[in-house]
This record gives C-alpha cells, structure tokens and sequence, in this order.
C-alpha cells in the first residue's frame, strides 16, 4: 500500500483540529484519568481507564493530537494525584507514543468493510500501540532501576492493564463517535 505525498502531510499537519482535539482530549484524560486503582506489588502501575482515550484521539484526530493527548494528559494526572508534573516523564511520553503509534498503525493499515472486522482491526492495532508506546519505559533502567524490576514489576503489568483496557474501550469510543462523526460531516 502506497501514501501518496500529499496524505502523509495531512497527516503530520497541526491545525486547529489538531489543537482542539488534542487538548480536549488530554483534558477529558486528565479528569478521568484520576479514576484510577494501584496495583498492589508493581511498581505503581494503576489500571487507568482512561488511557483508551490516547489511542481513540490518536487513531481519529492523528499522531499529533494522540501524541499530546496523552503526553499532557498523563502529566496532569500525575499533578492531581501528587505525584509531580514530570516526575514520571518517561511514563508520560511513553503515554504520548501510544496516542502517536495508534495513529499510524490506523492510517497505514487498511480498514476492513464489515463492522466486526472493524473492531478487530482497533482492537489488534491499539494493543501494538501499546505494547510499542510503553517500550519506552526502559528508560527507567536508565534511571536506576534494574531491568528485571522495570520489566516484571512495570513494563508487563502496565502493558496488561492499558491493553486490556484499550482492547476493551476504544472500539466502544469509537462507535460512540461514529454517529457525531457523520452530523459533523466527517
């Protein structure tokens, strides 16, 4: 499957789309992203489902605005639950790559015709995203922690949660959206 030149800048264009969506949906993650449940034993991994809201604004709205989603987004639960702004910056760009990874994976992957595939399809390519967007918490071996600590004690228990999360609720977001799509001729 080729792109054509003019569809791969459209989809790295900052407009304001990009901009609203994006901040609206780091706001709406941020507010709900507080609804969250610590796992006893990892390294402060919660089950947050508001992170399927990352990889819905990515896969609609582009990378940028997933990218932002939940870059910001992350940083400001973080702020709410007092933890800092940027205390767990890797976790809040790893956040953010999710919402980017998303995007990509659903503009170069082609939609199938029938609803179930459909679903299939958001299901298969926001639990990728995951797995890849989260990759980038390696960067906490960096930081002091062992490999074995950030791989069993964070990175496969986040990466169970978020994809179980994202598996379940970004094919309900995005039927949700679908009929507020096409009314505002989308």
């Amino acid at each position: 499957m080729t792109v054509s030149r003019t569809a791969a800048t459209r989809l790295w264009s900052v407009d304001s789309r990009t901009v609203v969506f994006g901040a609206v949906g780091a706001a709406l993650y941020g507010a709900l992203g507080t609804f969250s449940f610590i796992i006893p034993g990892t390294a402060n991994v919660a089950i947050r489902p508001a992170l399927a809201i990352v990889a819905f604004v990515g896969i609609r709205f582009g990378p940028i605005a997933g990218l932002f989603t939940g870059l910001v987004g992350t940083a400001v639960v973080d702020q709410i639950q007092g933890f800092g702004f940027l205390t767990f910056w890797n976790w809040s760009l790893a956040n953010g790559l999710v919402g980017l990874f998303a995007a990509l994976l659903a503009h170069y992957l082609p939609e199938p015709a029938g609803r179930t595939g459909k679903v299939v399809r958001l299901a298969g390519l926001t639990v990728v995203a995951v797995v890849a967007g989260l990759a980038f918490t390696i960067t906490e071996v960096l930081l002091g922690h062992t490999f074995v600590y950030w791989f069993t004690g964070a990175y496969l228990p986040a990466v169970a949660t978020t994809g179980l999360v994202s598996l379940l609720l970004v094919p309900v977001l995005d039927r949700a959206w679908q009929p507020l799509a096409r009314r505002a001729g989308r």
